[in-house]
């Protein structure tokens, strides 16, 4: 993978991001002892050793996808449910896996509660993809990985994004976007600094 760049480039965020960012209840995606801190720019624990991410990354992330309606996006990481209720508000379908077992029962519950009817929740090892519904537009990672995971970018589309945070060594983590152009090679680009919970290999229960 070719490295291209080092830095965000955009002055501001797709409107419509950040008009599925004030339509989204967060307080309903935290546990109900951090209901009073729902709408602060912090991350919170939802369990399990797992958090929900500071709304200025998840506004970030979904921003580097450039959702559009007819797209079909792959999460890796659902946690609470959060970042996928974000993405349904702006494409055609989300396909979301969760390595905890908990986590993804009660955000597949989560989400149909509240009426988010074009996400579907699996169980799963999100290292492998979901490779029965692939290619995919886009792919966004909740979770730091060591490297890219091969099957995801076997998955991406050509002309798809990947939005993921890697591991950089003693330089801490970094959020990569990756692109598959039209000719099948992919570039990557660091984007900022970030801090995510590694991505945890199972599934578990």
């Amino acid at each position: 993978m070719a490295q291209v760049g080092c830095w965000y480039g955009r002055r501001s965020l797709d409107p419509r991001v950040l008009d599925a960012i004030a339509r989204v209840p967060r307080e309903a995606f935290v546990p109900p002892n951090e209901e009073s801190y729902a709408y602060a720019n912090v991350p919170l624990p939802i369990g399990y050793g797992q958090t929900i991410s500071q709304p200025f990354i998840v506004a970030v992330m979904t921003d580097l996808l450039r959702p559009d309606p007819e797209h079909v996006i792959l999460e890796i990481g659902t946690g609470s449910g959060y970042q996928a209720a974000i993405l349904a508000q702006l494409v055609k379908h989300v396909y979301s896996i969760e390595v905890v077992e908990a986590l993804a029962e009660q955000a597949r519950a989560r989400l149909a509660r509240l009426g988010y009817a074009n996400v579907e929740v699996r169980h799963a090892d999100g290292y492998d993809g979901w490779p029965e519904h692939a290619p995919f537009d886009g792919i966004i990672v909740t979770a730091a990985a060591p490297v890219v995971p091969p099957p995801l970018v076997q998955q991406l589309k050509e002309g798809g994004r990947m939005v993921i945070p890697v591991d950089q060594d003693i330089a801490g983590q970094s959020l990569m976007l990756l692109r598959k152009h039209r000719s099948g090679q992919v570039t990557s680009r660091n984007m900022l600094a970030v801090a995510f919970v590694p991505l945890i290999r199972g599934p578990t229960a």
